[in-house]
């Protein structure tokens, strides 16, 4: 087997895992709440040690939130893959697909999830701190769809960060209709909110 084969399997391995303990730290916080449950006792119920546990989350947000970790990332590419005859502000808004799909593979999921991000300040904090991340990865995409190599330019950048309070303000209807409305009407109508006329 080659050092690649190798690497490759351990990252399968440890994503796997990484999984499993965000599932039973997820399951956790929905039924004690977040605040109640300390390191000690997700790891006690992931059947693993602390240190194990700390090893694959540094924090108890991130066992929650590391699932959106490469939403950011997803995005930009997407909206690098956008034709380049759309406006940026389209761009955008078909580039969050990328974001919306996950809440559409399971949306009874998505909405607990959502749910206790949105109900615990905590983790409403560091969420808002992980997407204030993808707005210069989503500006620079703009940049890049023009051809350009210089910097975001402050126009881009300020539409990356409107389209992020779009996608939190849908998320905030969605789940405040218990995932009754359809999230990507909601986002849909967020974006023409703000849309030029």
């Amino acid at each position: 087997m080659s050092a690649a084969a190798r690497t490759n399997t351990r990252d399968i391995a440890r994503a796997a895992v990484r999984a499993e303990l965000a599932q039973v730290a997820f399951e956790l916080f929905r039924r004690e709440g977040f605040e109640k449950v300390t390191l000690d006792d997700l790891a006690t119920a992931a059947g693993v040690s602390r240190s194990t546990f700390l090893r694959y989350f540094g924090t108890k947000e991130d066992a929650v939130l590391g699932a959106f970790d490469a939403h950011g990332d997803q995005a930009a590419d997407a909206l690098r893959d956008r034709p380049a005859e759309e406006d940026d502000w389209t761009a955008l808004r078909r580039a969050l697909d990328t974001v919306i799909e996950r809440y559409r593979e399971d949306p009874a999921r998505a909405l607990a999830m959502t749910r206790l991000v949105r109900e615990t300040p905590a983790l409403c904090a560091r969420q808002l701190e992980k997407q204030h991340g993808w707005r210069p990865a989503l500006a620079r995409a703009l940049a890049e769809r023009t051809g350009s190599t210089e910097p975001a330019t402050l126009a881009q950048t300020v539409r990356a960060a409107a389209a992020l309070d779009c996608l939190n303000v849908a998320l905030d209807h969605w789940t405040a209709s218990e995932g009754a409305l359809d999230l990507m009407d909601v986002l849909d109508e967020a974006f023409a909110a703000l849309a030029r006329r």
